[in-house]
């Protein structure tokens, strides 16, 4: 028969050739004189079944049945009767006997009998595998017998298939007819095909061909029969050979006998009707059925029900038999999400069930739902995807990530909810690194700039912590103007001391960034303001960070003296053994804690991030699991800018690198050059802003010396129109013997170095006086303008 259908694909036949699917192999076992083969659509490769039936005889009985099988599959449809896809008959000629097939094409089934030899279920789980599917078989006979007023004639094992959901299904309709018991002269059989059915599978009257006491019978009579029948098969293991074997309920459940034995009646009359079977609680009702039962009318089910639901599918799901949750409950779960039916509880369920498929299932029948989920506007859905990122995040490919799901996570940054915008901020750790460098440089960096300065302490800590962590997926040209000035400016002069330590730890923890000339203009000397800080926690990460970074000059320069390094003494990239800097705050009802973090790694070696920063009392949550290791990438659409020409050139670490335009910055203050439209800041925001302009903690210093900073100030608000952010607490440039200081210098650094307002300026080793800033006669002189102001004041 095989090697027949093989020369009717090939083309042998008259009309198979346009058959739009392939057959492929067959299955062990069919209904009746049925073959089941396995098949595939040739437009798209999707599985289907393929059912053909053979004769020698265009008037053959079978495949008159055959016919009208055909015709009733076409026409009755019902969630649990087999799908028709598509059918066609074929004769063909084989010397002189003609041959006549009937192809019947469904959605993909393999018979029951051979998918519970595969499942090999035992005790409970079987029992509760068997339930579900009865109770699916008995709603669809229940839909023929008493919605349609049909009789299938034929329910067994055999006539029962299974689809890759693991749904039970009923097909076999040869013999289905109409139940014509009205008609009182009918006297012929009821089932014209009737004699397709085996013996052991008749009631008595069937047996006897008594038709008058059929129609007399009830509509179900002849289907509860076979549902006996069936519920024998499953739960004795083989099947019926004999009537009488049914006498035999050794292995029928307690539950389910007395119902079993009215099914089997002697007399039709009395024989249970198919709905009525449904609704037996005791043995329907466990947690299988019930599981799947509130999926499907999920719909109908309030928010109260659902949530309540939802929270504790997780632990029952590790209850039920594993192959039917990933093949049953996940599809119904993924699909209630996607349509919005389901709640954000689900989506924890929806993960769990899928780390126990393998990656590629994973990708196939998870993610794509995920990613569809970003997009929902259900801020309770976008707080459980946000927290469970680290489950998933890896197994998103860069084009996703950067494409459909980042511009849905962005809005977050700016969300009113604080509790969201530390979500956001937290789940970068996992989406960076697949992010490309348009999106990190002209997106990212603006966002994280704003949050650097939130009106939230935890929020800006983590925002610290997190740009130390994704320093290595940063180009070159970026890290050096963004890092000094996001970790010096802002973060050392935060009001909060867990902002100000986390500052120091990512200094150290990128501390292969820098060169010579940045450590020691730059970082050092803000970090030895911090050696006589309030906060004991950030005054011993100073001292250590100091020790560090002087031990790092100091290796520099002996290696310069013995020529193994060139001019410039830093490394020029990350290590790859750089680690995690954990999340300071775990919450922000925590807010105003002191960080109680590990002691900075030793100044001999490159720091770990994930040591310095792990521990705060009662404060402190893991970052996930990510490995901070040079991201290299291979999209030659975003490569490396060349870097600054100065060491200590800073225009901004929001800026857009390789070409993107971001207009004239150069009036703008801060470490992003493009701040994103946002409303006015709130008094409290203010306030947090002004504290961050003035230093930490100064010691004492004469009146000359601490006018300085002042009159800084009004120079530079006297440049701008705009409110200068970091302008009032930014020191100029020093005058040093070799590069003195020029009026021309300062125009090109306001124009064209938008960074050079908040850079920290190089100390000079020797002091210089300046014009009215100096000692001696120069402060006569500005006590006597100051004096001759005060006489015009007063109207002299």
């Amino acid at each position: 028969m095989f090697k027949f259908l093989k020369g009717v694909v090939a083309g042998s036949g008259t009309g198979l050739k346009d058959l739009p699917y392939n057959i492929g192999d067959p299955y062990p076992s069919a209904w009746g004189s049925w073959n089941h083969f396995r098949g595939t659509s040739k437009d798209d490769g999707s599985p289907v079944s393929i059912f053909t039936l053979s004769g020698n005889n265009a008037q053959d009985g079978h495949l008159a049945a055959g016919r009208n099988g055909v015709k009733r599959l076409r026409t009755v449809r019902h969630p649990n009767i087999l799908s028709f896809l598509h059918s066609t008959e074929v004769e063909t000629n084989d010397g002189a006997t003609t041959k006549v097939t009937i192809y019947i094409v469904t959605e993909p089934v393999m018979p029951l009998s051979d998918k519970i030899k595969e499942l090999g279920l035992k005790a409970t789980q079987r029992d509760e595998y068997f339930a579900l599917g009865l109770h699916q078989i008995t709603k669809a006979v229940s839909f023929l017998n008493n919605d349609c007023k049909l009789v299938h004639g034929n329910v067994c094992l055999a006539s029962v298939v299974v689809t890759p959901t693991l749904d039970w299904k009923l097909h076999a309709l040869d013999v289905l007819s109409e139940f014509d018991g009205t008609n009182e002269s009918a006297s012929g059989p009821m089932l014209p095909f009737e004699w397709l059915v085996g013996t052991q599978y008749k009631p008595m009257e069937m047996v006897k061909s008594d038709w008058v006491a059929i129609r007399k019978s009830p509509p179900w009579a002849i289907d509860s029969w076979g549902l006996g029948c069936l519920i024998y098969e499953l739960f004795s293991g083989s099947k019926l050979g004999k009537t009488e074997e049914l006498r035999n309920t050794v292995g029928i459940p307690k539950s389910l006998l007395p119902d079993y034995q009215r099914l089997l009646s002697s007399m039709p009359s009395r024989r249970l009707n198919t709905s009525k079977l449904l609704e037996n609680g005791e043995y329907f009702q466990n947690k299988l059925v019930d599981t799947i039962h509130f999926m499907d009318i999920l719909n109908l089910k309030d928010s109260v029900e659902k949530d309540t639901f939802f929270r504790k599918l997780p632990n029952i799901a590790e209850q039920l038999p594993r192959e039917i949750v990933i093949k049953k409950l996940l599809p119904l779960l993924a699909s209630s999400l996607e349509f919005g039916s389901a709640v954000a509880p689900a989506l924890t369920a929806l993960l769990k069930m899928g780390s126990w498929l393998s990656t590629e299932d994973f990708s196939v029948k998870v993610l794509p739902t995920i990613v569809k989920l970003f997009a929902s506007n259900d801020r309770a859905i976008r707080v459980s995807l946000l927290q469970h990122v680290d489950q998933f995040g890896e197994s998103m490919s860069g084009q996703i990530v950067d494409e459909q799901v980042y511009p849905h996570v962005a809005t977050g940054f700016a969300d009113t909810s604080a509790f969201l915008r530390e979500l956001t901020l937290k789940s970068m750790l996992v989406l960076a690194p697949k992010l490309s460098q348009r999106t990190l440089s002209g997106s990212l960096l603006k966002y994280l700039s704003k949050l650097q300065v939130d009106e939230e302490p935890a929020i800006r800590t983590n925002t610290t912590i997190l740009l130390g962590n994704i320093a290595t997926y940063l180009n070159e040209g970026t890290r050096k103007r963004v890092l000094i000035n996001a970790f010096t400016v802002r973060a050392l002069r935060d009001t909060f001391p867990p902002a100000r330590g986390a500052g120091i730890v990512a200094l150290c923890a990128t501390s292969s960034t820098y060169d010579d000339t940045e450590i020691a203009t730059r970082i050092l000397p803000n970090i030895v303001v911090l050696t006589i800080d309030q906060d004991s926690d950030v005054r011993s990460k100073a001292f250590q960070a100091v020790e560090q970074f002087l031990q790092i000059l100091k290796q520099n320069y002996e290696k310069t003296n013995a020529g193994e390094m060139g001019v410039t003494g830093g490394a020029s990239a990350i290590p790859d053994s750089a680690g995690l800097i954990g999340w300071a705050m775990s919450s922000l009802t925590l807010k105003g804690k002191p960080l109680e973090q590990a002691p900075l790694a030793s100044s001999s070696s490159a720091p770990s991030l994930a040591s310095a920063a792990s521990n705060a009392a009662n404060i402190v949550t893991e970052a996930p699991s990510v490995k901070a290791s040079h991201h290299t990438r291979s999209n030659s659409d975003f490569t490396d800018p060349p870097a600054p020409p100065s060491p200590t050139s800073t225009d901004g670490w929001g800026d857009v690198e390789n070409g993107i335009s971001e207009g004239n910055e150069s009036d703008k203050d801060g470490w992003d050059l493009e701040p994103l439209d946002e409303p006015k800041p709130s008094p409290a925001l203010s306030n947090i802003q002004a504290a961050q302009k003035r230093p930490v903690s100064q010691p004492s210093k004469p009146a000359a010396t601490s006018a300085r900073p002042k009159i800084s100030a009004v120079k530079a608000a006297a440049k701008t129109e705009d409110d200068d952010l970091w302008g009032s607490i930014a020191a100029p440039l020093p005058a040093t013997s070799s590069r003195p200081l020029s009026s021309k210098k300062t125009v090109q650094s306001d124009d064209e170095d938008p960074w050079a307002a908040i850079a920290a300026p190089p100390p000079t080793t020797r002091a210089k006086p300046l014009s009215g800033r100096g000692r001696g006669t120069k402060p006569a002189a500005l006590k006597l303008g100051a004096q001759r102001i005060n006489r015009t004041s007063s109207g002299m």
